[in-house]
């Protein structure tokens, strides 16, 4: 990423995040906080192309999910969640050097599971929607 665009997202609000686990190595993640929740956001690079010089499937689908499932874990008061399922649609196509933001909402939330909806957008316009379920992951309680 050019030192310009950290700077240019820096000074719209954006922090780049250093997370443990898969997300760190598909990423770098940025997050924005905004009045009505969380945006995350990647620059694609050419690590994340497919054969046909377009941001792979799966690397859209990581951000997504990641959007997703940290949504349903606030939802929850901060209880992990996992993708049960995951419905996506792909309407657009991301080149290397876009910038891509996600966001999910909940649209039900049972004890047991969260559905969600959400969506990848590149300068505005989607490129990717879905839908996915979560299930709620029992607290985990000492051993007696």
């Amino acid at each position: 990423m050019t030192s310009t665009l950290r700077q240019q997202l820096q000074s719209s609000g954006w922090q780049e995040r250093t997370l443990p686990g898969f997300i760190q190595t598909a990423g770098p993640l940025w997050t924005l906080r905004e009045p009505d929740g969380w945006t995350y956001g990647m620059l694609f690079d050419h690590q994340h192309l497919n054969p046909a010089a377009r941001v792979h499937g799966g690397a859209l689908m990581t951000l997504l999910d990641h959007a997703m499932s940290t949504t349903a874990w606030e939802a929850c008061g901060r209880t992990p969640c996992v993708t049960l399922q995951m419905d996506t649609q792909f309407v657009g196509a991301v080149s290397a050097g876009q910038f891509a933001q996600a966001r999910a909402r909940v649209t039900h939330q049972t004890r047991g599971m969260v559905f969600l909806q959400g969506s990848i957008e590149v300068d505005g316009s989607p490129v990717v929607l879905a839908q996915a379920i979560l299930k709620i992951l029992a607290t985990h309680s000492p051993a007696r």
